[in-house]
């Protein structure tokens, strides 16, 4: 593991929010899921917060931060949008949402706005473990840190 900068939106969110303290580590093996992050890290797999990017059926992308020991219940999360349904984002609605690949995205730092859910277990943990903007980076905040900067003031009930 070493210290890496930060993709450049990233950065950009990092210095927009004060997070100048925040360490983006690489990882030679990789962190593309959840398992691959906490396995690389050594924490439990539940400090994980995992960015996954779904689609309203107006096209409009959908990001959740869910723990990385959860499946995202999609009717659950449907009730939440207003009652829209929800599918799993392709690797181009990834990319042309966030401005990045699967496996590396980041809860904030995106190319535009994207509505965000947080799962509400996550915010129960002392630090939690995100994306850094590739499948081998990541970085650590505290649950109310990562509140601010997304804007979302509570979690939501949303695992399966």
């Amino acid at each position: 593991m070493k210290q890496v900068a930060p993709p450049s939106c990233l950065k950009n969110a990092f210095d927009k929010h004060g997070l100048d303290h925040i360490k983006v580590l690489e990882f030679p093996d990789g962190t593309r899921s959840a398992a691959d992050a906490a396995s690389a890290i050594g924490c439990d797999i539940s400090d994980i917060g995992k960015s996954l990017v779904f689609m309203t059926e107006r096209h409009k992308p959908i990001l959740i931060i869910m723990n990385g020991a959860d499946q995202v219940d999609e009717k659950r999360v449907a009730g939440l949008i207003g009652g829209l349904s929800i599918r799993k984002a392709t690797a181009d609605d990834v990319r042309t949402s966030t401005g990045y690949a699967i496996g590396g995205v980041p809860p904030f730092g995106h190319v535009g706005p994207v509505e965000t859910l947080i799962d509400e277990k996550l915010l129960s943990k002392k630090t939690i473990w995100l994306a850094a903007g590739t499948p081998k980076t990541v970085f650590a905040m505290p649950p109310d840190e990562l509140r601010r900067v997304t804007g979302v003031e509570t979690g939501v009930s949303i695992s399966a």
